[in-house]
């Protein structure tokens, strides 16, 4: 069983850059699909970014396509989300996921991810 541990959320100013790391247990992250989601108050947990097992094809949602960047360290078992340019609208609690049912692909449905972490929050003020 994979445990999956997010850390580096905090306060941050618009235009800022901040990384959040996932640190896995249990498991091997470079064996897995390890992906980022998010969940701002009120609206529903949406996909923000993917990087395959086995591999290092990555997937990002269009709204994040330039200032973020996933990565894994396989020596550190650890996935992080590197972003930058943050805005308003990227305040969320974040979570790491990962996907054993299909540990190739990145461009899967959130029901897919059988791994979740507690999540980090991230603040951006204006």
């Amino acid at each position: 069983q994979v445990q999956l541990a997010e850390s580096g959320g905090g306060l941050v100013q618009t235009g800022d850059s901040l990384r959040v790391s996932c640190a896995a247990s249990g498991g091997t992250v470079s064996t897995i699909t390890m992906a980022w989601f998010r969940q701002a108050p009120g609206k529903d947990r949406e996909f923000v970014a993917a990087i395959s097992g086995y591999g290092t094809s990555t997937y990002y949602t269009q709204s994040v396509e330039g200032r973020f960047s996933i990565s894994r360290d396989d020596a550190k078992n650890t996935v992080y989300l590197q972003m930058m340019g943050l805005k308003p609208e990227d305040t969320s609690i974040y979570y790491c996921a990962g996907s054993s049912l299909f540990p190739t692909m990145v461009r899967l449905p959130r029901d897919d991810y059988n791994y979740w972490g507690q999540g980090t929050q991230v603040t951006v003020s204006s």
